[in-house]
């Protein structure tokens, strides 16, 4: 098995020092290149973080944005890689804590939800909670508002920031998702 050296100290090369002190002085193109460098092996570790491709793009982003942000802060003490891979590290694990702590309040809602409909199966309620719990985020807050809400696609996409054409498009996919993770109790209902 193939381990990927991660610097972890003074290891800057005279040419990374060089586009760092550029980027700090605002240069553009010096960023670029400190991303280019740098961006395939952020986006490895979000990715095996998060599990999911848009997520760890998403991710990704957020950390270099974080890093230009703060990059009067860097002090060279180690490669511009491995402060970069702290951040997204930091990053990464934030969001994983946001999405616990969301996945906790998605399943007291969808209890809730679930338990209006008093005449269910007990076990399609429970697959329904749990489908509606392991929507991707984007698709079941768009779910959540428009089927449970009653928001319209104009309001949520208002609302998200998002195109009315997004909102529709999420619906349908999560729809798709939840329909498939019910298939076995179609024929009853």
């Amino acid at each position: 098995m193939t381990h990927l050296a991660i610097a972890t100290t003074g290891s800057q090369s005279g040419e990374e020092t060089e586009l760092v002190e550029r980027a700090k002085r605002g240069d553009r193109g010096a960023a670029h290149a400190l991303y280019e460098r740098n961006a395939t092996r952020v986006h490895r570790l979000m990715h095996r973080i998060c599990g999911d491709e848009d997520q760890a793009r998403d991710l990704t982003q957020d950390a270099f944005v974080r890093a230009f942000e703060r990059l009067d802060r860097f002090r060279g003490e180690a490669a511009f890689g491995t402060w970069i891979y702290r951040i997204a590290l930091t990053v990464a694990l934030n969001a994983r804590r946001r999405e616990q702590r969301t996945a906790k309040w998605w399943d007291r809602m969808s209890n809730e939800v679930v338990d209006e409909t008093p005449r269910a199966d007990p076990d399609l309620r429970a697959q329904l909670r749990a489908a509606i719990v392991a929507l991707p985020e984007r698709q079941r807050v768009v779910f959540v508002m428009h089927a449970l809400e009653g928001y319209t696609h104009v309001e949520i996409g208002e609302i998200l920031g998002i195109s009315e054409g997004t909102s529709k498009g999420r619906l349908f996919d999560a729809r798709a998702r939840l329909k498939k993770a019910l298939a076995r109790f179609e024929r009853d209902y």
